[in-house]
C-alpha cells in the first residue's frame, strides 16, 4: 500500500514530507500551522505549489483549525472535537487498541497511558472474535477502569465502528453465537449491561491516525 505524503504550507519548514513524523515535527505546537495529507507525491507537490488557499479546508486530512467534512467517505474524516481540530492530543488520557490474528480469530486488547505507553490493562487472547468487537470491549473496559478510579480522563480509540456502537449501546455484527465465540459474547453482553446502568464524564474521542501516527496502544499488526 502506498504511503501518504504530507504538505506543510505554514509551519516550521514548509514543504512536502513522505512521513507523518517528519510532518509532525514542523507543525506540532504551532496553532497557525496549515498542513494536509495526500495519496501520491505528484498530488502533494502540485498542492504545495498552488498554495494553501486553494487546498486547505477543502476536505481530506488537514491540520490546524479548518473544518472537517461531515461525511465519512474514502479519504474523509468524521467531524472532529475542538481538541482534535486544533491538532492537539490530550496526553493525560488512556488509549485503547485491539490485536487480532484473523478476522474472525483470536482477539486481545489493551489500554495504555497515552503519555508514557505504560499498559494499564490487558485482556486476551480471547479464542475467537472480531476486530470491531475487541475495539468496543477495549473502550468499555477503559470506561469502567477509569470510573473505578474516579477519573474523568479522555479515552482515545481509532475505531469509528466501536465509537458508534458505544453511542448506540448496541453492537451490530455477523459473528455467530456458538461454542467457539462464547467467551467474547459473554464479555460483550457484560459490557453492554455496564453501559446501560452506568454514566461517565469521560470524553471518548477518535484517534486521528493519519495526523498523529498509530494509536499508542497499537499492537503493531493488522488483520
Amino acid at each position: 500500500m502506498a504511503g501518504k505524503y504530507y504538505v506543510v504550507w505554514e509551519g516550521g519548514a514548509p514543504g512536502v514530507y513522505d512521513s507523518w513524523p517528519a510532518c509532525q515535527a514542523q507543525v506540532s505546537g504551532r496553532k497557525d500551522a496549515k498542513y494536509k495529507s495526500y495519496g501520491s507525491k505528484p498530488e502533494a507537490e502540485r498542492a504545495y505549489r498552488e498554495g494553501w488557499k486553494k487546498h486547505w479546508g477543502q476536505g481530506g486530512s488537514k491540520g490546524a483549525s479548518g473544518a472537517s467534512p461531515k461525511s465519512a467517505g474514502a479519504g474523509e474524516k468524521l467531524p472532529l472535537s475542538p481538541e482534535q481540530a486544533a491538532g492537539e492530543i490530550d496526553f493525560d488520557s488512556v488509549s485503547v487498541d485491539v490485536g487480532t490474528r484473523g478476522n474472525p480469530g483470536p482477539v486481545e486488547y489493551r489500554g495504555v497511558d497515552t503519555r508514557t505507553g505504560d499498559v494499564l490493562f490487558s485482556v486476551g487472547p480471547i479464542e475467537k472474535g472480531t476486530n470491531n468487537l475487541g475495539e468496543f470491549l477495549a473502550i468499555v473496559h477503559a470506561l469502567a477502569y477509569l470510573k473505578q478510579k474516579g477519573s474523568a480522563k479522555t479515552i482515545y480509540s481509532d475505531s469509528r465502528t466501536a465509537l458508534k456502537w458505544l453511542r448506540q449501546k448496541e453492537v451490530v455484527t455477523t459473528l455467530p453465537r456458538d461454542d467457539s465465540t462464547f467467551e467474547i459474547w459473554a464479555l460483550v453482553d457484560r459490557a453492554l449491561s455496564w453501559l446501560r446502568v452506568n454514566t461517565y464524564p469521560n470524553k471518548v474521542l477518535k484517534w486521528e491516525t493519519e495526523r498523529w501516527g498509530e494509536v499508542k496502544a497499537d499492537y503493531g499488526r493488522k488483520g
